[in-house]
């Protein structure tokens, strides 16, 4: 789309969805598409007084490293919270992911402070993540706590990719959204730390210091994940190796953080391994609703799964975790990617309406993560834009009214919803959503 058109675009969603909080409206085009750092806005790396970005497990970019130029040497920072500006936004927490080629930048203005700028106009005040104290020291080493447990979400969550790549490799098994492979080897290109496997001492220490430097107890939960694993690591299956991380940490700091793991859609006995070491949400994700998109776009989990058992083991979690304790994700904007997604946007919403009726019939919730077409995946390379933001702004619209018609609320772990109030920096599925009272998030068991 034409930069110049870009506003009138997001002035006329924000005019046709008003229930629709304008911030959410912003924030989905800032994720779909990405948004380009002036060099004033770069953050200093690990040595600056701004957080900077992690690479926590996928790239998150619009452009490969070698292709970022400047911010590629010197890091944009992990996120940057919006206010203010002309649509008087209040206070919005977007991941940032990099597109030299976006109509926002992100500049220091005349008077050197930040903001967010569209079609050369100034529409947001842009703070920064101030780097924790706990990213400034070391482990014993030598490596860096944001390369061993990075913090997202304005410091809410841990996130441990203690496994970088996937078993699911090559054209025929992995997702065909996902840079998890190629995010992998481009650090590894560029001389960057990126280890492959945590050992789960480094996690441990990793999150001493968190736990002695983070005193005002910002994050509250840590995930789990890395890649889907298909045969063994280091002598374990799946659900022993992400398990035996997890209970190591419960038994270190038991309740210190909401533990949540990201795995496959594993047998009902695989998953009471994960409650009994102390994980408290589960998350497996079911990536796209509809079966012929499912097959494609995931080739390895059709194959070593399918989508009916993958389904069928979701609900079964549900009686291990407690239906809303299982939170399956999906990546939304995918139904849409040619040449096989849906050629409008309501068939495409009609489709993961009906994912998201099929879940919350059953009490679980799903959420979603904003799709970007990261240039080395085959759906990104085809679909350098991404999906319409009309298709994300009706999307949160259905998911809201989804959730009200099955008299259900915000998944735990996620910080508080409500425009102005959520730090869920990777969709604005939080956002969207009216505030609540917190509830008691899920205890250890």
């Amino acid at each position: 789309m034409e930069s110049q058109g870009r506003t009138a675009l997001v002035e006329d969603l924000m005019g046709r969805f008003p229930q629709v909080p304008r911030e959410a409206v912003l924030k989905e085009d800032l994720l779909r598409g990405g948004m380009a750092f002036d060099e004033s806005a770069l953050s200093g790396n690990e040595d600056g007084d701004v957080k900077p970005k992690s690479y926590f497990i996928f790239s998150f970019d619009h452009r490969t490293l070698p292709e970022l130029g400047a911010a590629a040497l010197n890091r944009p920072p992990e996120e940057i919270v919006l206010t203010g500006g002309p649509y008087e936004l209040r206070r919005t927490v977007v991941s940032v992911r990099v597109n030299p080629a976006s109509p926002y930048v992100v500049r220091a203005g005349e008077d050197g402070a930040l903001g967010l700028y569209l079609d050369g106009a100034r529409i947001a005040d842009v703070g920064l993540p101030p780097m924790p104290d706990y990213y400034r020291h070391t482990l014993s080493n030598g490596k860096s706590v944001m390369e061993v447990a990075p913090t997202i979400q304005w410091g809410y969550l841990v996130y441990l990719t203690v496994f970088r790549v996937c078993q699911y490799f090559g054209a025929k098994e992995e997702c065909q959204y996902c840079d998890i492979n190629h995010n992998w080897r481009q650090h590894k290109a560029a001389g960057r730390p990126y280890t492959g496997v945590k050992p789960v001492e480094e996690v441990l220490e990793a999150l001493e210091i968190i736990d002695r430097h983070d005193t005002a107890r910002t994050s509250q939960a840590y995930t789990l994940t890395g890649g889907a694993i298909t045969s063994q690591v280091g002598g374990r299956d799946e659900a022993d190796f992400y398990g035996h991380y997890a209970k190591a940490i419960e038994e270190r700091f038991p309740g210190r953080w909401i533990g949540k793991v990201v795995a496959q859609a594993l047998p009902k006995e695989d998953v009471q391994r994960f409650h009994d070491y102390g994980v408290r949400i589960y998350h497996p994700n079911f990536e796209v609703w509809d079966r012929r998109l499912f097959e494609l776009y995931c080739p390895g989990k059709e194959r070593y799964i399918g989508r009916d058992e993958w389904h069928r083991r979701i609900l079964d979690s549900a009686e291990v975790f407690g239906a809303r304790n299982v939170i399956p994700n999906f990546v939304a904007g995918v139904e849409m990617a040619e040449p096989f997604g849906f050629p409008s946007v309501a068939e495409a919403i009609a489709s993961t309406a009906e994912g998201l009726r099929f879940f919350m019939s059953h009490g679980v919730v799903p959420r979603f993560t904003t799709w970007c077409p990261e240039p080395t995946t085959p759906l990104g390379k085809a679909n350098p834009h991404g999906a319409p933001l009309e298709y994300h702004i009706r999307l949160l619209e259905t998911y809201r009214a989804t959730l009200e018609d099955f008299g259900l609320t915000s998944p735990p772990g996620y910080g508080p919803p409500g425009p102005g109030r959520a730090v869920f920096s990777v969709s604005s599925f939080m956002d969207s959503l009216p505030a609540e009272d917190p509830e008691p998030e899920p205890a250890a068991s």
